[in-house]
C-alpha cells in the first residue's frame, strides 16, 4: 500500500498540524495488568482522535493533484467527520458529512464547528453512507470512504511514532472499526521490520470483523448496537480484512460492560477520558491478562470524543467502582 519514504513524507504532512502525540508508561495500569504498559494517546490531537492524520493527508493529496474538486462528502459517526473537516479548512475544500439520526450530539457540534456541513440521516453509518454516496453521484463531489490508502497512510504515522518512542512492545492492542488504524500498524510494523504482534479489538455488539476473521471472509451483521460508536461497523472493508487476517494474530471481543470498566480504569489510573473505541483495547488486555503477564504492552488509546451524558450514563460511577481498584 506504500513505502517506508511515503510513510515518512506523511508524517510531515501530518506533523505542520498534529505534533507527536505523547506514548506513556503508566504503573497504575502496569499494575492491574502484571505487565509494562505504554500507552498512545491519540486523544491529545486536535480533533481528539487518530483519524485526523488521515485527513490530512488525503485533502493534502486532493489539493495538490485535483484542485479544483467542488468539495468531499462522506458519512461517519463523528470522528471521521471531524478529521474531514479539520483538513478541508486546512486545504480550503468544502466538507459535508452525513451522519445518522441520535449521532453524539457532542460529535455533531464539533464537525460543525470545523467547518462541516452537517446532514443527518438514517438509523445508523450504513444508511448515512448510503444517502451520502447518492449525494456525491448527484453534486459531483468526492465521496471519502472510510477505509481508503490514503487514509491508511496518514493514521499509520502515529504507529511510526509509537514504535520509536516505545521500542521493544511485545503486544500491541489495537481498535477496529472501518479497519484504518490496524492497518496503518499493521504496516508500519512490517515496513520498520518489527515482530509486535497486533490484536484487533470489537464489541462484541458489533463483530464483523471478528467474524470475518475468523471466517476467512466478509461476514456482515444486522445490527451494530454497541455504545462504543467508533466500532459500530456492520459491513466490513474487503481489503482492510485482508491486512488484518495476514497481519493481526487475533481479534478479541469486549463487552460493553467491559469497555465501560476500562474507560472509569483510564480515568482513574491516568486521568484521561476516553470514549468507547479508545478503551476497548485496555478491556481486551485484561481479558487477555494472564497471558500477557510480564510483557511490554502497547494500548491504543484512538480518542476521547464520548459525550458527557454517555460518560455520566454508561461509565458513571456504580457499584462496580469498588471492585476495579488497583490490588495493592
Amino acid at each position: 500500500m506504500f513505502d517506508l519514504r511515503q510513510l515518512e513524507r506523511a508524517h510531515e504532512i501530518v506533523g505542520t498540524a498534529v505534533p507527536p502525540t505523547p506514548a506513556h508508561a503508566w504503573p497504575l495500569l502496569a499494575q492491574r495488568l502484571g505487565a509494562e504498559v505504554v500507552v498512545k494517546h491519540e486523544n491529545h490531537t486536535p480533533t481528539g482522535a487518530f483519524k485526523v492524520r488521515g485527513g490530512l493527508v488525503y485533502a493534502e493529496r486532493l489539493k495538490r493533484e485535483r484542485p479544483q474538486v467542488a468539495g468531499l462528502i462522506s458519512a461517519t459517526t463523528g470522528n471521521h467527520g471531524q478529521s474531514l473537516a479539520f483538513a478541508g479548512r486546512r486545504y480550503g475544500v468544502p466538507v459535508t458529512i452525513y451522519a445518522p439520526h441520535g449521532n453524539s450530539v457532542e460529535k455533531n457540534r464539533a464537525m460543525r464547528a470545523f467547518g462541516a456541513d452537517l446532514v443527518e440521516h438514517g438509523a445508523d453509518y450504513q444508511a448515512a453512507r448510503e444517502e451520502a454516496e447518492r449525494r456525491a453521484a448527484r453534486d459531483g463531489l468526492e465521496f471519502v470512504p472510510s477505509f481508503h490508502p490514503d487514509l491508511v497512510l496518514g493514521v499509520a504515522t502515529y504507529a511510526l511514532e509509537f514504535f520509536r518512542a516505545a521500542p521493544g512492545l511485545d503486544v500491541l492492542y489495537v481498535p477496529i472499526g472501518m479497519g484504518s488504524g490496524i492497518c496503518g500498524c499493521i504496516m508500519a510494523r512490517d515496513l520498520l521490520g518489527l515482530k509486535t504482534e497486533i490484536v484487533g479489538v470489537q464489541a462484541s455488539l458489533a463483530p464483523s470483523y471478528a467474524l470475518s476473521f475468523g471466517a476467512g471472509t466478509i461476514v456482515t451483521t444486522e445490527t451494530c448496537n454497541t455504545l462504543a460508536d467508533g466500532m459500530a461497523t456492520r459491513i466490513p472493508d474487503a481489503e482492510a480484512l485482508a491486512i488484518i487476517r495476514k497481519g493481526a494474530s487475533h481479534v478479541v471481543q469486549v463487552s460493553d460492560d467491559e469497555i465501560g470498566q476500562a474507560i472509569r480504569i483510564y480515568w482513574t489510573d491516568t486521568h484521561n477520558l476516553t470514549e468507547g473505541a479508545g478503551a476497548a483495547p485496555l478491556a481486551a488486555a485484561l481479558q487477555e491478562k494472564a497471558k500477557n503477564r510480564g510483557k511490554r504492552i502497547g494500548l491504543i488509546l484512538s480518542g476521547g470524543n464520548i459525550d458527557f451524558d454517555l460518560f455520566r450514563r454508561w461509565v458513571g460511577t456504580d457499584a462496580t467502582a469498588a471492585s476495579e481498584r488497583v490490588p495493592v
